[in-house]
Parts: structure tokens; C-alpha cells; sequence
């Protein structure tokens, strides 16, 4: 009796709407939450690690790693209250636990830690929405604030300054808060003033901005809390491309793309926008802008085979690895995806790269079935996202993957790993597990099978039908057998599973071992056999409930599926340790199912690719020998030049010698020409210094004898002055003694200089000796130089040429030989002619290799030469194919008429559209006269109207005036008065108005009416004609301006002519041309005024033809006018015109 062990070995799949679901470790590391556990996954190594989620915790709401990489806080929602706990990353243990009773929030919505990760905020939810300031390792809040607004909106992420623990920003829908802390309080500072908008992610792109992504495509640069400027992610061609696809009926989801996630990094930042695409924003000169860059989908095979579910794959997350070379997001449908910036930078400004699976395409719906393999690693899973699974335990990685078109409920393994049968929602189907596809070969009509399985031998197959339980032959797929509910049984044992239901039980093929799987999604492993009260040890391994479980044949691994889209692998053993061991000498069939037409396909394929390989190998070795033509003629060539230039350095060799020689020679006559004039030099100087000796010294024997004289012929007279003559005397034999010194000092000076001179002349020669040293010295380095190259130069032909590597080694070392005899000097012309020898034999080496090569050439010109006529018939071929194609587009010819004859129909239908839109035209005109008809018609009718208004005015005054005319009936003289006065008012005009209604008077007024009548209608006749012959007056009028205007005109032109008379006579002559032209222009005027006068005078009377008389008149006072201006300029304008004469 024991209770065995299960430890998590391997996860597939991703909690996708956990908030900052994925962080970097390491590089090589990521960390993100699966099912209850939280895993830390080598993306090299391919392995896992877990932390457990804490017990009767309702699974993982937020998390996030500290900027040093050490500790990371996962934020799990609890029944009662939400829970922070924090986990030192390198030892996978608890640190510490964080809770406040000051939230009534069960969840926090979002986390992150300081810069330095000594403080941590946490945002809570909904109702209260409380962001709490921690000082974590002390376990206590420094400061708590409310966020949201008055609205209450929601919250969706918070964060640090990266350079200031003290700064904290805060979006969420319509918020947008910065805040300080500062003496234990949060404050808000930098209100926003823009319109709120659903701001959905943040980062920090400095210590001073932060870039801010909305639910509509907009990207917002706020610098301390003020708005710098604005991006969006959707350009105006995509938006236009966006709005086709529309138009078209793609399934697009409308308006612009949310912005999700955010990340900052070195060169920029990167933003997730639209189904499954990140965008690259770069940096520029601009510290405002930034230019966008790539933009990285996710490929359209990773979504799915339905288009429908595109809008499911929204990226959730986007971290950038420690060093930035990969970028990792997560989706909300539970999938990662990697993506290297440096090969995305690479690519060019505008294009699209494509994201890379991280690790496995994991299930992103409810997992309704699994099942194992016995004689294969496998596992086989089926999901409502429609697909079905085949994953590999032992490699932990995917083996198969296909979607369908229906929901399936059911799955199971068949025992040799070839075959799986599968529940769905229309039919029960058996399907063969190809090497790289699921294919239905059997379908059974078993509408929504919940469970099938195969039997231990897989000669048998059973699917529950409705109530019933149908055994089938898996050979003749025929039903062998229908299985009911057992009813003659009892419960042996019962065991009570407190707070939770069971959802699952497994029990291992040694009996040893019981697992139980909870609708809380822990896993129980009993104690076995079952006791009462039950005992258990209980671990956290999914967020929902466990949907199925299975234990591996060999009882090593248990397999837990659960409605989270989690597949969780176990390693199990019983509480000695034990388990069943498998044989190692059988191992795991590695048998595969392949179709036969696969099989053909890929034989022919690798038979394509032999052959092309062939080709590829003969290519090569023409390519090859072609080559090896070329670097033998190089080698010819370089050989030649070789030869050439020894012979070049062994003249230019032995002109140095001589040049040495002569200038040996030439140095060595100078040298004796030097000496002997030296020794000349210092003979003479010899005897000049004697002679002068000489002479000082007779002199001296002179002077001496003098004195001995003078000493004797006054020795009695200077005895008295003894002492003066001594003192003379010493005067006198020092200054002879001075000259004396002085005169050897200028004989030592000139056997200094005769030394001096000796040693120039030594220093002299040795100088020429060095130059001409260094000289011979310059040259040999440079020929060495020049023979390095060339060394050099025959060592990379040697690289190059593996054929030629011994001649060259051979080549090298007879250089090197030369160079040393270079240096020596003595043995140079014995060893090049050696060497000069053994390269003519080379070279003749060389000359039958060539041969041989060309002999084999002219042998692949013949394989060329039949390659062409096989090419020939290609091409007639091709001639046949291109005439199918002909009649082809012959066949194609009706279908372009009848679209030419649509194309015409539609330019006609156009030319109608354009006749009609005239039409229409015309009849606005027609109803804009119309209306203003109308208008005039109703002007008329308003001063109708006020005329009646007037005269029914007039008429009430008069009944009033007479009314009060009737009160005077008695009194004649004041009726008199009265009508008087009556008739001053009313009566203007000398048409008197009857005021009574007396016939006569009617009679009167009606004679009178009628003759009044007639006089208008022949004062109308007699208008009508007068404005007849007023007409035609006008009209010969104007027929008379028009030849007056024509008159003023050729007078125009004449005057301008004689202006360029005037001007070309002052010019010749140096005659005055005002005074001419003035005249001119009086005379034009003077005729021009005689002409109006004549015209006047043949005027009649009336005021018209006065008024246009007058006109004219006017008309030629302006010109007058205008004459005088132009006459007062000293040059006037020659394309200068005078306005019309208009009549009116």
C-alpha cells in the first residue's frame, strides 16, 4: 500500500490571456505560465523547468521578471483574495508572498518592478482598481492610489520608469496617468488634456518618454506627460488595400488594427498591430519620430487551414531577448512565435518577414480526447479548435498536425501507432497516420462519438453510439458486437473527494498505481488500494478541468489533457521507486505508412535530382577543366614574366656593379686628389709660418743689437733712469712675446684646420661609401620586395591550383635559393641559369599536360555537341506546345470579343449617361429662368398689391374727409369751406375726379375714359414707330462709330509709323521730334473732331442722338488727353492702344 509520485516532465501549451505572459530569463531561456504551473523553457536544450502554482489558487493573472534577471512575481487570482508571489529564478524557490487586506479586487490586472527590483507595483482589478507601491523583500506597501477614473474603466498595464523608481505610468481605457511617489504617497502629475482614448499597452522608449499604443491603430510620444507626436501603424496604402479587401468580401475585422503590446529596445521599439503582425519602428535624427521599418506576420499555414478564425490569432505579448537579436511574442490563441531582428533588419524597408514557431503549434481549444501508443512514443489528441494532434513523448515535439472542418470529441491510438480513430460531430472515421498526413480511409455514420477506443491487440475497435457501445472488426470494419450498461454489480469501496468533483481516474498496468484528475484541474495520486477516509497527496497541474488521462504502456509517463488547451506529461513511479521496466533490445517501432503515389512521386523526384545532379557534376567538371586552362595559361604567362624579369633584375644587376665599380674609382681619385692637395696646403702653411718666424726673429736680433747699442752709448745717461729702461724693455719683450704667442696660436689654428679639413674629408668619404650602401641596399630590398610579391603571388596560384602544388613548392624554394644568392652576389648567374633550366623543363611538363588537357576537351565538345542535338528536339517540342498554345488563344479570341463588345456596350451606355447629364443642365438653366420669372412675376404682383394697399388707404381718408364734409349739410358756407378743402387734399392733377354718382358725370367719365383710351393706343403706334426709326437711327449710328473707330485706328498706325520716322530721323539728322509729332497728333485730332462735328451736324434734333453726340465728344476730350501724356514722355510705349469708343 503506497501512494506514488508524479512529477511534471513536459508541457504543450500557453495560458495566452495572462497579462505579460512571456519574459526572458536569459538568452537562452523564456519564462511563461502554462495550466497552474508557471515554466522556464531552454530554447536551445529544448528542456523544462516549473514552478507549482500555489495551492487553492484560481490560476495565474499576471506576471512579470525583474530588470535583473533574478526574481520573478506571478500574480494568481484567489477565491477570497489575490496573492503576489515571488520566486527567485536561479533557485526556483519561494521568496516571498504578497497580499493586502486594504483590495476588495480578487486579481491583479498587472505587475512590474523598479529599475534597481527592490520595489514592485501591482495593479489591482475590478471593483476598487487599487495600484499598490511594495517594497517586496520587506513585504510592505509603501504607498496605494485609485487609478481608474470616475467611470471605472479597466486597467490594463503598469510600469516603471526604467531610470526612476519613483515614476509610475498607468493606461487603460480613456487613462492615461503619471505618477510620483514622494513621502509615502502616489501623486498624479502631468494631466492629460487630450480627448481619453482606449489606451491599450505602454512602454518607455527613455527616462522621459513613453510610447502608447490605442484600441484604434494609434500610436501616441508623451514626454513628460505631454504629446510630442502621433504614429499609426496602418499607412494610408495599406488602409486603401485594407478597404479593397472589404469591398471584396475578405474576412477582415473592421476598423484599424488595436495595438496590444508594446516593447523598447536599443534601435526602437516594436508593436504588435492587426491579425498576427508586429511593426518595427526605428529611431531617427528626429528624437520625435520614428520611422517605421519591417513589418513580421505570423504565416498564414501557422494560423490554421479555417480563414474565418484569423481574427483569434491577436498577439497578446512581444519581449525582446537581453542581447536583441530575437524577437518572442505570444497570442491569445495560446502559440509562440520567434523572430531574429538581425535578419529582419536586413531585409528591406517595407517588406514582410515572417515569425518562426518558438517551440510546438499547441492547442488553443478545449482538448475533448487523448490516447497512447503501445509500440510507438505517442500521444494523440483532438480539440474543439478542429485540429488533431500527434505528439512524440520521448523527443517532446509534434509528429503530425491537421485540422478539419467539424468539431471531433473523441480519439484513440491504434496499438501499432499506423492508425487513429477519430469522433466527430458527423461520423465516426478511421484514419491512417502517414509520415506526413492524417488521411481517412473508413467512415462509420456514428454521429458525435464522446468516447472510442481500440482493443490491446487493435483487432477490435469500440465507439459509443447514443446509449450503446458498438464493438467493430478493424479488418472487416463490421459490427461484431453491441455492449449495454452492466446492471449485476456493487460498489466495493467508496472514498469521498471533499471539495472538488472527480473528473478522470487512471490506474496503471501493474495495478500498483491511481491517479484522479479534478475539476479544479490538480492532479490526485491515491493511495492504493482504496482506504476510508480516502488519503492523497494532491498537485497543481492544469487551470480547468481535467478533460482525459492516460498511463503509458510501460506505466512511466501519465498524460493529463484539460480544457485550459494544456497537455501535460508526468513521470511517474510508485513510492519504491518501482515501475515497469521496458526492454531495451525492442525498443519503439520505427515503421512508417507512406501512399504509393507518395512513394512513386519522391522516387521520381530523387530521380530528377539525380539526374540534375549529374548534370550539375558534369557542369562542374567543364567548368573545372575550364578553370584549369585558364590558371595554366596564367601560370605560362606569370612563368614568362617571371623569366623576363630575372633577366631584367640580372642586367639591372650587373649595370649596378659597374655603376659601383666606376663610382669606387671615381670616390678613390678624389680622395687622392684631396690628399695631395691637403699636403700642398700644409707644406706652404708650414713655410709661410717659418718665413714669418724668420723675419720676427732677425727682427728681434735687430731690435736686441739696438738696444745692446743704445745701452752702451747711454748706459751712463740712464743710469739715473734704469728702471724706466727695464720697464721698457719689458714692455717691449712683451708685446714681441704676445706677437710671438699669437703667431703660434695661428700656426696651431691652421694644424687644426688641416685636422679638421682631414676629418671632413674622412667624413666625406665614409658618407659616400654609406649612400652608396644604402643605395645598393634600397635596390636589393626592392628586388627582394618585388620577389616577395611574386613568391606570394605563385603561393596563391599554388591555393588556387592543387594540380600545380609540387612544381610550385619547387618554384618557391629555387626563389628563396635566389634570393639568398642575391644577397651573396658571388654564385648568382651559375643558379639562375639553373633555375632558368629546371622552368624550361617545367614549362615543357607543362606544354604535355595542356595537350592532354586539350584532347579532353575535344572530347566534351562532342558530349556538347550531341547535348545540342538533343536540345534540338527540345525545341521542336517546344514548336508543338507552342502551337497548342495558339489554338489555345484562338479559343480564347470569342471570350475577347464578347469583352470588347461589353466594353463598347458600356462606352455607349457612358455617352448616354453624358447626354442625359446635359439634359439635366439644360433644364436647370431652363428652371433657374423660370425662377427668375417667377421672381420678377411676384415683384409686380407685391407692387400690385401695394398699389391697391394705397388707394384703399386714400379712399378710407376720403370717407372720412367727407363723412365730416356731411356734418356741415346745414351750414352752406362751411360746406363750401369743407369741399374746398376736400378738393386741395385729394384733388393733385388736372384730372378732376368725380365724387358723386351722378350719371351724367358717369357718362362724362366714360366719353372721356375712351378718348383717353384711343389717344394712348395711337401714342403706342406712334412709339412703336419712332423706336423703329430711333432704332435704325442707333444702328446707323453705330455703323458710323464702327467706320470712325477703323478711321481712328489707321490713324493710330500712322502716327505710330511716323513716330518711328521722328524717331529714326533724330537719330540720322538729330531733328526735334516733339514739335513734329505734336503737330501729327493735333492734325489727328483736328480731323477727328471735324469728323464728329460733320456727324453732329447730320444728327436730328432728339435727346438720344444729342446724349451720344455728347458721348463722342467726351470720348475724344479723353484722347485729347491721353495724346498729351504720351507727348510728354520722352519715349512712348510702341505697343500702346487707345480704348474703344463705345455708344450707349
Amino acid at each position: 500500500m503506497s501512494i506514488a509520485t508524479a512529477q511534471p516532465r513536459h508541457v504543450f501549451g500557453l495560458k495566452g490571456k495572462v497579462n505579460n505572459n512571456i519574459c526572458y530569463v536569459d538568452e537562452q531561456t523564456i519564462v511563461y505560465p502554462s495550466g497552474a504551473n508557471t515554466v522556464l523553457y531552454n530554447i536551445d536544450q529544448k528542456s523544462q523547468k516549473f514552478i507549482a502554482g500555489s495551492e487553492k489558487s484560481l490560476g495565474t493573472t499576471a506576471m512579470c521578471v525583474s530588470p535583473n534577471r533574478r526574481y520573478i512575481a506571478i500574480a494568481e487570482k484567489g477565491s477570497e483574495k489575490a496573492t503576489i508571489t515571488i520566486y527567485d529564478l536561479h533557485s526556483l524557490r519561494k521568496r516571498k508572498v504578497l497580499s493586502s487586506p486594504d483590495i476588495q479586487s480578487v486579481e491583479f490586472v498587472s505587475l512590474a518592478f523598479s529599475p534597481d527590483s527592490k520595489y514592485l507595483i501591482a495593479q489591482a482589478g475590478r471593483p476598487d482598481w487599487i495600484l499598490l507601491y511594495w517594497t517586496w523583500e520587506k513585504s510592505k506597501v509603501m504607498a496605494s492610489t485609485k487609478t481608474s477614473n470616475p467611470a471605472n474603466n479597466d486597467i490594463y498595464q503598469v510600469s516603471f520608469n526604467p531610470q526612476d523608481n519613483t515614476q509610475i505610468c498607468v493606461v487603460g481605457n480613456g487613462i492615461f496617468k503619471l505618477f510620483r511617489y514622494s513621502e509615502g504617497n502616489l501623486r498624479q502629475f502631468a494631466f492629460q488634456k487630450l480627448e481619453p482614448q482606449n489606451y491599450l499597452s505602454q512602454a518607455w522608449v527613455s527616462d522621459e518618454r513613453v510610447i502608447v499604443g490605442t484600441d484604434n491603430g494609434k500610436l501616441f510620444l508623451f514626454e513628460s506627460g505631454e504629446l510630442r507626436n502621433e504614429f499609426s501603424i496602418v499607412t494610408k496604402e495599406k488602409e486603401m488595400e485594407r478597404v479593397g479587401s472589404i469591398a471584396e468580401g475578405d474576412l477582415v475585422p473592421s476598423g484599424p488594427p488595436p495595438v496590444t503590446a508594446i516593447v523598447a529596445y536599443s534601435k526602437g521599439f516594436a508593436c504588435s498591430g492587426g491579425i498576427g503582425t508586429v511593426h518595427l519602428f526605428e529611431k531617427t535624427e528626429d528624437k520625435d519620430n520614428y520611422k517605421k521599418g519591417r513589418e513580421i506576420k505570423i504565416p498564414q499555414d501557422a494560423i490554421g487551414a479555417d480563414p474565418t478564425r484569423q481574427e483569434n490569432h491577436t498577439i497578446k505579448t512581444v519581449t525582446v531577448s537581453p542581447s536583441e537579436e530575437t524577437l518572442v511574442c505570444s497570442t491569445i490563441t495560446n502559440q509562440l512565435y520567434c523572430m531574429t531582428l538581425s535578419s529582419a533588419d536586413l531585409g528591406k524597408h517595407g517588406d514582410q518577414a515572417t515569425f518562426e514557431l518558438l517551440s510546438q503549434p499547441f492547442h488553443f481549444g478545449t482538448i475533448s480526447g487523448s490516447d497512447v501508443c503501445i509500440r510507438k512514443p505517442l500521444i494523440a489528441t483532438c480539440s474543439v479548435d478542429r485540429s488533431v494532434r500527434i505528439w512524440n513523448y520521448e523527443t517532446n515535439s509534434i509528429e503530425l498536425h491537421k485540422e478539419f472542418q467539424e468539431e471531433a470529441y473523441s480519439i484513440a491510438l491504434h496499438p501499432s501507432g499506423l492508425f487513429i480513430l477519430v469522433g466527430f460531430s458527423d461520423k465516426l472515421r478511421l484514419m491512417n497516420l502517414l509520415i506526413d498526413d492524417i488521411r481517412t480511409f473508413k467512415e462509420f455514420t456514428v454521429r458525435g462519438c464522446r468516447e472510442c477506443s481500440f482493443s490491446n491487440g487493435g483487432h477490435m475497435f469500440a465507439a459509443v453510439h447514443g446509449n450503446v457501445i458498438q464493438v467493430y472488426s478493424t479488418s472487416t470494419f463490421e459490427i461484431i458486437n453491441n455492449l449495454k450498461e452492466i446492471t449485476d454489480s456493487q460498489i466495493l469501496r467508496d472514498v469521498e473527494a471533499t471539495d472538488v468533483t472527480l473528473t478522470q481516474v487512471a490506474m496503471s498496468h501493474n495495478g500498483r498505481m491511481l491517479f484522479a484528475g479534478t475539476s479544479a484541474g490538480t492532479l490526485r495520486s491515491m493511495k492504493y488500494p482504496l482506504t476510508s477516509p480516502g488519503e492523497w497527496t494532491e498537485s497543481m497541474a492544469h487551470g480547468t478541468a481535467i478533460t482525459k488521462m492516460r498511463i503509458s504502456y510501460d506505466d512511466q509517463y501519465l498524460i493529463t489533457v484539460s480544457e485550459d488547451s494544456v497537455l501535460m506529461i508526468w513521470k511517474i513511479t510508485d513510492k519504491e521507486g518501482r515501475g515497469l521496466k521496458r526492454d531495451k533490445e525492442i525498443g519503439y517501432a520505427e515503421e512508417i505508412l507512406i501512399t504509393k503515389s507518395d512513394l512513386e512521386e519522391k522516387n521520381s523526384v530523387m530521380a530528377e535530382l539525380k539526374t540534375r545532379v549529374e548534370e550539375l557534376k558534369m557542369e562542374n567538371e567543364y567548368q573545372l577543366r575550364l578553370k584549369d586552362m585558364n590558371y595554366n595559361e596564367k601560370i605560362k604567362e606569370l612563368t614568362e614574366k617571371f623569366i623576363q624579369e630575372m633577366e631584367s633584375l640580372k642586367t639591372k644587376n650587373q649595370v649596378l656593379k659597374t655603376d659601383k665599380d666606376k663610382e669606387e674609382a671615381r670616390h678613390e681619385e678624389e680622395l687622392a686628389e684631396i690628399m695631395e692637395k691637403n699636403s700642398k696646403e700644409n707644406q706652404d702653411l708650414e713655410l709661410a709660418n717659418n718665413q714669418k718666424l724668420m723675419i720676427e726673429y732677425e727682427k728681434y736680433q735687430e731690435l736686441q743689437s739696438k738696444s745692446q747699442k743704445m745701452q752702451e752709448d747711454y748706459e751712463r745717461q740712464l743710469q739715473e733712469m734704469e728702471e724706466s729702461k727695464e720697464q721698457a724693455l719689458e714692455e717691449l719683450t712683451e708685446y714681441y712675446q704676445t706677437k710671438l704667442q699669437e703667431k703660434t696660436i695661428q700656426l696651431d689654428q691652421a694644424n687644426d684646420e688641416a685636422r679638421h679639413q682631414q676629418r671632413e674629408y674622412e667624413e666625406t668619404k665614409k658618407q659616400i661609401e654609406e649612400d652608396a650602401d644604402r643605395e645598393i641596399l634600397d635596390i636589393k630590398n626592392k628586388y627582394e620586395r618585388r620577389l616577395r610579391d611574386e613568391k606570394e603571388a605563385n603561393m596563391r596560384l599554388k591555393g588556387e591550383t592543387g594540380i600545380m602544388r609540387k612544381k610550385f613548392t619547387s618554384l618557391q624554394k629555387e626563389i628563396e635559393d635566389h634570393k639568398d644568392e642575391i644577397k651573396k652576389l658571388q654564385n648568382e648567374q651559375s643558379k639562375l641559369q639553373s633555375v632558368i633550366k629546371s622552368l624550361e623543363k617545367d614549362i615543357f611538363g607543362l606544354k604535355k599536360e595542356i595537350q592532354e588537357r586539350d584532347e579532353t576537351i575535344q572530347d566534351k565538345e562532342k558530349r556538347i555537341y550531341d547535348l545540342k542535338k538533343k536540345n534540338q528536339e527540345l525545341e521542336k517540342f517546344k514548336f508543338v506546345l507552342d502551337y497548342k498554345i495558339k489554338e489555345l488563344k484562338k479559343q480564347i479570341e470569342p471570350r475577347e470579343n464578347d469583352i470588347k463588345a461589353m466594353k463598347d456596350q458600356i462606352q455607349e451606355m457612358e455617352s448616354e449617361l453624358e447626354r442625359f447629364h446635359k439634359q439635366n443642365t439644360q433644364l436647370e438653366l431652363n428652371i433657374t429662368e423660370l425662377r427668375q420669372k417667377l421672381k420678377a412675376t411676384e415683384k409686380e404682383m407685391y407692387m400690385e398689391r401695394q398699389r391697391v394697399r394705397d388707394s384703399e388707404a386714400v379712399m378710407k381718408r376720403f370717407k372720412t374727409d367727407l363723412h365730416n364734409c356731411v356734418a356741415f349739410i346745414q351750414e352752406p358756407k362751411k360746406l363750401k369751406e369743407s369741399i374746398k378743402q376736400l378738393y386741395a387734399k385729394h384733388v393733385q392733377d388736372d384730372t378732376p375726379e368725380s365724387a358723386s354718382v351722378d350719371g351724367d358725370i358717369q357718362r362724362e367719365y366714360s366719353r372721356q375714359r375712351k378718348h383717353l383710351e384711343q389717344s394712348v393706343a395711337s401714342l403706342r403706334k406712334k412709339l412703336t414707330k419712332d423706336t423703329e426709326i430711333h432704332r435704325a437711327d442707333n444702328v446707323r449710328i453705330m455703323q458710323e462709330n464702327v467706320s470712325l473707330i477703323k478711321e481712328i485706328n489707321d490713324l493710330r498706325r500712322e502716327l505710330k509709323i511716323a513716330r518711328t520716322q521722328v524717331h529714326d530721323l533724330e537719330a540720322a539728322l538729330g531733328i526735334n521730334r516733339k514739335n513734329k509729332t505734336q503737330q501729327d497728333s493735333h492734325e489727328n485730332v483736328d480731323n477727328i473732331q471735324h469728323a464728329s462735328t460733320t456727324l453732329s451736324s447730320g444728327e436730328g434734333r432728339t435727346e438720344e442722338n444729342i446724349r451720344i453726340i455728347e458721348m463722342q465728344r467726351s470720348e475724344i476730350k479723353k484722347l485729347r488727353i491721353q495724346l498729351h501724356d504720351i507727348e510728354t514722355v520722352s519715349r512712348p510705349p510702341s505697343g500702346g492702344k487707345l480704348p474703344p469708343v463705345l455708344a450707349q
